[in-house]
């Protein structure tokens, strides 16, 4: 039985559970809904402007002027008079020929034409005195007629001497081996003492002239042809004062501190390749270039008037691949443009078509927008300095 304090007590922890059981019930309120920010994006004005253009070729370097030096005689080799690996010029003396035989065979041949020509003034006074003595018929036509003869046979034989001596003294000039022309000569493939023959197929040594120097580059049929059609049709125009200069890298990258210029075009197209020849003549006063080096020449395309150079960046690709590019319109609204590129340069685009002058391309927090949502815009800025005339892929322009 409940005593009147037990009573209470189990009152009050009656009130207290039942208290709590519905503060626990009580439903809860939702959440205010968030509010959405406008996203922001960075953007950049198209704008169009003159560049010059220029393609980057393939090429290796050539010797402006190349001899193989060979005997003209045959005979053993007495000394040779040159430093190898030094410059030499049109006329000097690399070699020197055992020139006795020639020497002698000179003397002989000399000689022989002084006994012929010794010979002639007895035929001419006998065919004098024949002539006067036929007038007074005190010698038959016949004796006369052969004093002719002698005299004309003895002229012939003066003559056919002279010959032997003149190719006698052309051999023994042979005997001392010169440069034909002016340049770097290589190693020496013979030694003194050597035997050698006239003509024959091996050289006694190679000598290049490397200034000028040439530099041959290669370009492909294809590339030429869009060059024709952007001339047609007005995207590029020809860059008269710069056309035929040309830049060159080298193999480390570095510039080569001479311009060169473009002097020809091949008529002929490889069958194999599909790519025709360029020949290009550079300046070489350090010999610097050396044949069978591989360069890079920068070749003058033209001048693209109205050119639209975009940031790389600001250009991304639809699942098909294609260039596409967001651009922010006068309402604040994002546009999907798809693209022309035609080339790289530097770090920019080159677009020929899908952009206009003075609209907003979208550089900037394109992943965070879709075309059609109004965004925030503000202006790119970049702290790099763009160049205006780099290295690209195309053909060069048609020479004048």
């Amino acid at each position: 039985m409940l005593t009147a304090d037990s009573y209470k007590r189990v009152t009050l922890m009656g009130l207290l559970i039942g208290g709590l059981t519905l503060v626990g019930c009580k439903p809860q309120q939702a959440p205010a809904p968030r509010q959405q920010m406008t996203p922001e994006v960075a953007y950049v004005v198209v704008s169009a402007e003159p560049i010059s253009l220029s393609t980057e070729l393939p090429g290796r370097t050539s010797p402006y002027l190349v001899a193989d030096v060979r005997p003209q005689v045959s005979g053993i080799i007495q000394s040779r008079l040159f430093e190898e690996g030094g410059d030499v010029k049109a006329g000097d003396v690399l070699y020197q020929i055992d020139k006795a035989r020639y020497q002698a065979a000179y003397d002989q041949a000399k000689a022989a034409l002084a006994v012929a020509e010794a010979q002639l003034p007895a035929l001419r006074a006998r065919v004098e005195r024949y002539q006067k003595a036929l007038a007074e018929r005190a010698v038959s036509q016949q004796a006369y007629d052969e004093a002719v003869s002698a005299l004309q046979q003895g002229e012939a034989t003066v003559d056919a001497r002279r010959a032997e001596m003149e190719r006698a003294r052309i051999d023994l000039s042979y005997t001392p081996v010169t440069a034909p022309i002016s340049g770097r000569i290589g190693r020496s493939n013979v030694t003194p003492g050597a035997l050698v023959t006239a003509h024959q197929a091996t050289p006694l040594a190679t000598i290049h002239q490397l200034d000028p120097i040439y530099v041959d580059v290669t370009q492909s049929t294809a590339e030429l042809l869009r060059l024709k059609r952007s001339l047609e049709a007005g995207r590029l125009s020809a860059d008269r004062d710069n056309q035929r200069k040309v830049r060159l890298l080298l193999e480390d990258g570095t510039l080569y501190s001479e311009e060169g210029t473009l002097q020809f075009r091949d008529v002929t197209v490889d069958p194999t390749t599909g790519s025709f020849t360029l020949r290009i003549v550079f300046p070489n006063p350090d010999h610097t270039l050396l044949p069978g080096m591989f360069v890079r020449a920068i070749v003058q395309e033209g001048i693209a008037e109205k050119a639209i150079l975009v940031p790389q960046q600001g250009v991304s690709r639809n699942p098909k691949g294609e260039p596409i590019g967001l651009i922010v319109d006068n309402e604040g609204k994002v546009q999907q443009r798809k693209l022309t590129i035609e080339r790289a340069i530097g770090n920019k685009w080159l677009v020929t078509s899908g952009l206009s002058p003075g609209e907003r391309l979208i550089v900037e927090g394109m992943l965070n927008v879709r075309p059609g949502i109004t965004v925030k815009a503000v202006a790119f800025e970049s702290s790099q300095t763009e160049k205006k005339e780099l290295n690209t892929g195309g053909p060069i322009a048609k020479m004048n």
